[in-house]
């Protein structure tokens, strides 16, 4: 193979010698034959030294990126070839072992930089249609294999039917309506792969390694989200006493936070991720819990006077957003003109009487709306994370 393009010598076999619009295919000797199929193994080999030369040889990692890149592309165009000359070629027979060899050849060269150097790809371009093609059927494949290895282990379910129902949703998507794109080949790719190396285990906790793997592969399917949560649930709720109750949730926090979670993946990349939303699953029922507590200790300390009198009070609307927090919604609804008053002293004045937190039964209207101009980044999260909860409930109605 010559320098500089590390591709030439597969480029000429699969644009010229075996593509049937430039040159008689059904000419080759089938003694040329043998030779071909070893001269491909000793150039995939020779390739991919190239291919882990450029990153490891090279100091740029802009030159890097472009090479990687262009190597990537150029590989999948000529994956393209090789297929649309196998669909032509149909004799001599004996073609048809080093057209596969080819594409086989091909196709590991591409996974080589799929897997070692993605950081360098750009993994939001829509994959090609014949790429797309064989990813998809290999990947169907892959499933049916781990579907067969892991369905009847009980640990794993439901959590593993939800999964593979969301995982053949996505490959079912006619290109047409869906583009896809390499992250989400991608995604698919390693999470296979990760299912394949899973070992069932005995297991009688509510996690599962499955639900290890899912985590640490950010799988933010909200159906899958939806499952593990109230398993959680399930087993908090199995307490009778509030105070047990609450250890076990914070437990299961604990468990939840030490999992391994992997950089830069996710299921869905239009939805929050699943660390975010389970962690708010969490809070917010910490905080459910922090207030029974609070209200089955203070009833305790108060006279039955004082209990009377405060059964006339008008009851507040508690909510487990902090003041900080309500004081951006109430601020954001009035700049939006969502409610309306004569000022935003007025919206702050008329409402946060009414407003109470776990923490808080009283609130300062006035204290309230000079927190909503000083707003920590924290707090502006939490308020975007709820907001966006309220925004996919509304759809399920």
């Amino acid at each position: 193979m010559r320098g500089g393009y590390i591709l030439e010598w597969l480029d000429t076999l699969v644009t010229v010698t075996f593509n049937p619009a430039k040159t008689r295919v059904a000419e080759i000797v089938p003694e040329n034959i043998v030779k071909l199929h070893e001269q491909i193994t000793i150039e995939k080999e020779k390739i991919q030294v190239a291919i882990k030369s450029i990153v490891f040889n090279i100091d740029d990692e802009a030159k890097i990126r472009c090479s990687i890149k262009k190597y990537h592309s150029s590989l999948i165009m000529l994956l393209d070839q090789a297929l649309e000359n196998k669909t032509q070629i149909s004799k001599p027979a004996f073609l048809k072992p080093v057209l596969g060899s080819i594409i086989s050849s091909i196709d590991e060269l591409l996974s080589l930089i799929e897997s070692r150097f993605i950081t360098y790809l750009s993994i939001d371009e829509r994959v090609p249609a014949t790429y797309l093609a064989i990813a998809k059927k290999e990947l169907s494949r892959k499933l049916a294999a781990i579907t067969e290895k892991l369905h009847n282990i009980q640990s794993f379910q439901p959590a593993f039917s939800i999964l593979k129902q969301e995982v053949e949703e996505l490959l079912n998507y006619q290109p047409d309506t869906h583009a896809y794109t390499f992250q989400e080949i991608l995604y698919l790719k390693d999470l296979c792969m990760e299912l394949g190396r899973l070992m069932p285990m005995d297991e009688a906790t509510v996690y599962s390694s499955l639900d290890e793997l899912l985590v640490s592969m950010n799988f933010n399917s909200k159906p899958y989200i939806y499952n593990l949560t109230q398993r959680v649930a399930a087993h908090v709720n199995s307490s009778e006493q509030t105070a047990g109750k609450m250890e076990r949730l914070l437990f299961h926090l604990k468990v939840f936070r030490q999992f391994h979670r992997k950089p830069n993946v996710i299921f869905n990349p239009k939805d929050a991720d699943l660390y975010k939303q389970v962690c708010n699953w969490f809070t917010q029922e910490l905080f459910y819990l922090e207030k029974q507590i609070h209200y089955s200790i203070i009833p305790l300390k108060e006279s039955a006077p004082k209990e009377a009198e405060k059964s006339k009070e008008k009851q507040k609307i508690l909510s487990i957003l902090s003041v900080d927090q309500m004081a951006l919604v109430l601020r954001a609804a009035d700049d939006m003109k969502i409610i309306m008053a004569r000022s935003l002293n007025s919206v702050f004045k008329n409402i946060v009487p009414h407003l109470s937190t776990p923490y808080q039964e009283d609130i300062s209207y006035d204290s309230m709306r000079s927190k909503s101009y000083s707003a920590e980044q924290r707090d502006k999260e939490i308020v975007i994370q709820t907001l966006q909860q309220m925004i996919s409930k509304i759809k399920e109605y």
